[in-house]
């Protein structure tokens, strides 16, 4: 059989080349991880009807569907484009949602439940992520984007290009306090020690409170309440071949009208620097290239962060390279 196939559109229309001529695998992006139980007999359909009977969940809460024949594409994307129209309904710009996906570059931007669901989380996550979304799809330059609701990170924000960590500012009522220091032990014994008991009441060291809120859920008398919800941006986490690390601090206590121009600022930051001479370059290689001075200077562009905003002055990555003759005996 031969083929006469455009691989580089066929991955930017979210198909995967695969080990088998001549047939593919589709990616449903998923954005927030929250997708409609409607669209499920497409993905069925989709499944049993061109593919071989298995959907895959992948790694960043999108649907992949192994086994279609490439020749059967167009008729996917006429089909799946009611999940497409969802996603434009929400204002994604999409032009044509029986086309398929229009890129694939950008990943799923991928979120834990959130505080529709977790008591732990400190905003409502899939929102922000259907935001996000909207500000950066469809896009080609190979970014991966996470948001967690609180410093547990179930999502592994520290794993990706911009993770976006939820982070609350708790309010202290001394009259409401009994003293039975719930909220200090817990943060002693699972958190990081902010909390001390000084003369009958408890003081909140503000260079290490990291904002989990974990204080308000222990309190049995409401001492403690919400106040202010705010973000810790990390940045320039990977994993990969080349030199895999966890991200960093970039910001702490941003709020979300600077979280979202960060990222638009980030993809200026990216058009503006990336080697165009290569097939695709991650933007934690153009960062490294260019350097963390640089990339701030222009990510933090127009950015109105709060009063209480701290912004880190330097970052070093502690990621490791495989120098063989360092990490073995």
């Amino acid at each position: 059989m031969i083929l006469d196939i455009d691989t580089k559109l066929l991955k930017k229309n979210a198909y995967r080349v695969t080990k088998q001529r001549g047939i593919t695998a589709l990616r449903i992006r998923v954005p927030g991880g929250d997708l409609n139980i409607k669209y499920f007999d497409i993905i069925k359909e989709v499944a049993e009807k061109y593919g071989n009977g298995t959907v895959h969940i992948t790694t960043r809460q999108g649907f992949e569907i192994p086994g279609i024949p490439m020749e059967k594409i167009n008729e996917i994307n006429e089909l799946i484009s009611p999940i497409i129209r969802g996603l434009k309904d929400e204002g994604v710009q999409i032009e044509d949602e029986e086309g398929g996906y229009p890129a694939a570059g950008t990943r799923n931007v991928s979120s834990c439940i959130g505080n529709r669901v977790c008591p732990f989380a400190n905003y409502d996550t899939t929102a922000l992520a259907l935001k996000i979304e909207k500000l950066i799809y469809p896009n080609d330059y190979h970014v991966k984007i996470a948001v967690t609701g609180c410093p547990n990170d179930c999502i592994k924000a520290h794993m990706q290009d911009i993770g976006v960590i939820g982070q609350v500012e708790p309010i202290y009522d001394p009259s409401r306090c009994i003293g039975c220091q719930a909220c200090v032990k817990n943060c002693k014994r699972r958190v990081t020690g902010a909390l001390t008991f000084e003369n009958f009441k408890v003081v909140r060291d503000p260079n290490r409170c990291i904002g989990c809120g974990e204080c308000i859920l222990k309190c049995p008398t409401s001492a403690w309440t919400r106040g202010e919800k705010y973000y810790r941006i990390v940045i320039m986490g990977r994993t990969g071949k080349k030199n895999p690390r966890l991200a960093q601090t970039f910001i702490e206590w941003a709020n979300e009208e600077s979280v979202l121009k960060i990222i638009k600022n980030m993809y200026d930051f990216i058009d503006k620097y990336i080697d165009k001479t290569l097939d695709k370059e991650h933007v934690g290689y153009i960062v490294d290239r260019e350097g963390f001075k640089k990339f701030k200077e222009e990510v933090l562009k127009d950015v109105k962060l709060p009063k209480k905003a701290k912004v880190a002055n330097h970052i070093d990555y502690a990621g490791y390279r495989y120098e063989r003759n360092t990490i073995y005996d």
